[in-house]
C-alpha cells in the first residue's frame, strides 16, 4: 500500500492498481509502464516536480510519450521561470523516489498541473508510488484528489 494508493481508496475514488516487473536498467520509467502493460504511451502520465522561480515546487502531470515545457509550466504556476527540481528537494517534499513520484498521497501538496490532453481518455495512469506500480482513475478524479487544473503543459 502507498500513500497515493490510500488517498484514493480514503476519497472512494473508483480506480484501478497496475502492477508490473519494473526493471531497474530501465532509463525511462514511463515508457516502460506503458510498454509492460502494452498501454497508449498518451494514457500513461508522468509526475514531474519543477522550481517556480527558483522558490516554489509546483507538480506537472504529462503523457509519457511528452516533453513538459517550461514556460508552459512557469504560466501556469503564475511564475516567470521553471527548471526541474532538486532531485534531493523532490523526494523530501513529496515522500516518494524518483521514477516513482506520484501525483497523489504526497507530503505537501503542491500546485498541480495536469496536461489537457489526459481529457481525451475515459482513463488514465499515474505512479501509484512507487516503480512498477500505477493507477488507473479518470483524469477528473485526479484532478479532484489533486486539486489540479487542467491546462496545456506539454511541449508542441
Amino acid at each position: 500500500m502507498t500513500p497515493g494508493i490510500n488517498a484514493t481508496r480514503k476519497a472512494r475514488i473508483n480506480h484501478t492498481i497496475h502492477e508490473y516487473d519494473h526493471d531497474p536498467a530501465s532509463e525511462s520509467y514511463g515508457s516502460e509502464a506503458a510498454d509492460k502493460m502494452g498501454t497508449d504511451p498518451r494514457r500513461v502520465f508522468k509526475t514531474l516536480v519543477v522550481a517556480i522561480d527558483g522558490k516554489e515546487l509546483a507538480v506537472g502531470v504529462i503523457p509519457v510519450s511528452a516533453m513538459l515545457s517550461m514556460k508552459r509550466m512557469a504560466r501556469a504556476a503564475n511564475g516567470k521561470k521553471a527548471a526541474m527540481a532538486d532531485p534531493q528537494e523532490v523526494m523530501r517534499s513529496t515522500g516518494y523516489v524518483l521514477g516513482g513520484v506520484s501525483p497523489l498521497g504526497q507530503k505537501r501538496r503542491l500546485k498541480t498541473f495536469i496536461d489537457a490532453s489526459a481529457r481525451e481518455f475515459k482513463t488514465i495512469f499515474v505512479s501509484a508510488g512507487r516503480r512498477g506500480l500505477e493507477i488507473e482513475l479518470a483524469p477528473d478524479d485526479l484532478a479532484t484528489l489533486v486539486n489540479g487544473r487542467f491546462l496545456p503543459i506539454q511541449q508542441e
